[in-house]
């Protein structure tokens, strides 16, 4: 037997539910930045749009695992450095990646190799002034930077600055780097023309007049300046030799093969250091890279250490003691921006293919926002015919139906403002389609309990008594229904890309809060009408239910004349 109405206990229900609509909005005005906007996608609110493309030492086309590695990387540094809101897809050889607002200067640094490696410095020599020209820009912090280790041991001086004093070789005097055509080409791409020059095995040879001579002619045809491009950015082979720029592109530096690789990095961290009084990185080591570091500064105290990310040279400190412990540190004229991007990008990862950022374009918004516009006037024209059908249909049922609903939109939107400042969700076009058709299923709910009452009373039982009863057997139609609208969300959220996947998010959340909204809000209204003693509530003409009740007692009549006539006929 179904419990009666008076056992609900309603006020309850509201109560419980008054507390999370106030608990929702007070995260929402008193927590982060207080604003009650939800993040917006960058079809609503514009954006960057920053195309990189690969390219591989052969010049030929990379394979699609590799992009696909690319792209995870990415992502992963995406999420690392809190980018909300950006979509990284790839276009044949190309990774797109889209950021809405103002961030696309933290999206144009996603795509650095971030190939970090520490080498040995065999010699350096000062460059020559260069005039500036365009091409990639200058690696995180490497003007003016000096890499330090956390213990102090180890004292800045990448190049030729407060550390060791910049080395030449004898009898080579610093000159002007002669154009990259004067190496000739011979067929080679120009990742192949660097290597053979700038990573020839003879840099290091034995044979002191063959490393001379090597070395001569890699720091002379090598060009340091700010914007230079360099062919074997990311590209470079760890067991040879390199000859790379460093200190702020006034040093050039003849460097030994790999003997660390960035691999080994387990974790880095931007902060600032008090007591030098600007900002650093610091690197934890792993066990086997610890280890290594360890032996390397225990044999070659008063030489050098470079640091090199991605061809440059970032810092080259001299080693003044053993730095054990696996912890180092990286100082040299950062600002907050160049440390916190130079601590991601070595925190989640090189990629495994050098990219050019072939394309940075800015996306307007006024597109996304007409039709976020037309979106809008459609799902108010859509509630405006919901409205108008339960009030004619259900009368002061319907009253409680858009009582219900508007409970619901409250829930749904602090819920997206909260997601989008803890998560970084985004509301893009898709997102909003997701919300009106989820109307649909929030009324559908509505629906369902009513006839449910309606099917209670035709069987001969007040309204009072049917609310109950009603409402135990839509419930579980009730659950059903949105139980198979939200796993056809989650599949689709699992299976689909992109756009569909803010549609998929949208419908399964506001599918979860239909259900708050029935249990919490329309069942303890209805309730609470049910056992009113206002004469105008309990009117079954004012609740719709007057065809309906009137229909029950024919039946009652004509159940008890065919009483009566049933024996006379027997």
């Amino acid at each position: 037997m179904a419990p009666s109405a008076g056992h609900l206990r309603p006020g309850r229900y509201l109560a419980f539910f008054a507390l999370i609509v106030v608990a929702l909005y007070a995260l929402v005005f008193f927590t982060g930045d207080g604003k009650p906007t939800p993040k917006l996608g960058i079809d609503l609110q514009g954006g960057t749009r920053v195309t990189l493309t690969a390219r591989t030492p052969d010049g030929g086309q990379p394979s699609r695992d590799q992009l696909n590695q690319a792209r995870q990387i990415i992502e992963t540094r995406v999420n690392g450095i809190g980018v909300g809101g950006t979509n990284v897809v790839l276009d044949g050889s190309n990774v797109v990646i889209t950021v809405p607002g103002e961030q696309g200067d933290e999206a144009k640094n996603l795509g650095r190799t971030a190939k970090l490696g520490f080498r040995q410095v065999i010699t350096s020599v000062p460059n020559a002034p260069a005039a500036p020209q365009q091409g990639k820009p200058a690696a995180p912090g490497q003007p003016g930077s000096s890499t330090a280790p956390s213990s102090s041991p180890a004292k800045p001086g990448g190049g030729g600055a407060a550390g060791a004093p910049a080395q030449q070789p004898p009898g080579s005097t610093p000159s002007a780097p002669p154009s990259s055509s004067a190496a000739g080409t011979g067929g080679q791409t120009p990742v192949e023309q660097a290597r053979k020059l700038r990573q020839n095995p003879d840099l290091t040879s034995a044979d002191q007049a063959k490393a001379q001579a090597a070395q001569q002619a890699a720091l002379s045809a090598l060009v340091c300046a700010p914007n230079e491009p360099d062919p074997l950015e990311g590209n470079d082979l760890p067991n040879q030799p390199l000859v790379a720029c460093g200190d702020k592109d006034t040093t050039k530096y003849v460097l030994g093969p790999e003997f660390l690789p960035g691999t080994e990095i387990s974790d880095a961290n931007s902060g600032y250091d008090q007591t030098k009084g600007q900002w650093m990185v610091d690197l934890n080591f792993k066990a086997g890279g610890s280890k290594t570091w360890g032996d390397f500064t225990s044999s070659h105290v008063g030489k050098q250490a470079a640091f090199v990310l991605d061809t440059d040279v970032v810092s080259a400190p001299t080693i003044q003691g053993a730095i054990l412990g696996g912890q180092t540190q990286i100082t040299g004229q950062f600002n907050q921006s160049d440390a916190k991007n130079l601590a991601d990008i070595l925190k989640y990862g090189s990629l495994p293919l050098s990219f050019d950022s072939s394309d940075a374009t800015t996306v307007s918004a006024t597109l996304g926002l007409a039709s976020l516009q037309a979106g809008l006037i459609a799902g108010a024209i859509g509630l405006f015919v919901v409205f108008v059908y339960c009030l004619f249909y259900y009368r002061l049922l319907g009253i409680l139906t858009i009582w219900s609903l508007a409970m619901s939109g409250l829930l749904v939107y602090a819920t997206l403002v909260l997601l989008g400042r803890w998560i970084g969700y985004t509301l893009d076009l898709a997102g909003v389609a997701g919300l009106i058709i989820a109307i649909g299923i929030t009324a559908d709910s509505f629906v369902i309990y009513f006839e449910r009452i309606k099917d209670e009373i035709r069987e001969g039982r007040t309204f009072r008594s049917a609310v109950p009863r009603g409402w135990t057997r839509a419930r579980r139609t009730i659950l059903a229904s949105d139980a198979v609208s939200f796993l056809a969300a989650a599949i689709l959220y699992l299976i689909a890309v992109g756009d569909v996947q803010g549609f998929a998010f949208t419908l399964g959340m506001s599918t979860v809060l239909d259900l708050v909204v029935v249990y919490l809000v329309t069942h303890p209204l209805v309730a609470i009408v049910s056992t009113s003693k206002s004469t105008f509530l309990s009117n079954t003409r004012n609740l719709g239910l007057g065809s309906v009740q009137r229909l029950s007692a024919q039946r009652k009549a004509t159940r008890r004349a065919a009483g009566r006539t049933n024996p006379k006929e027997a």
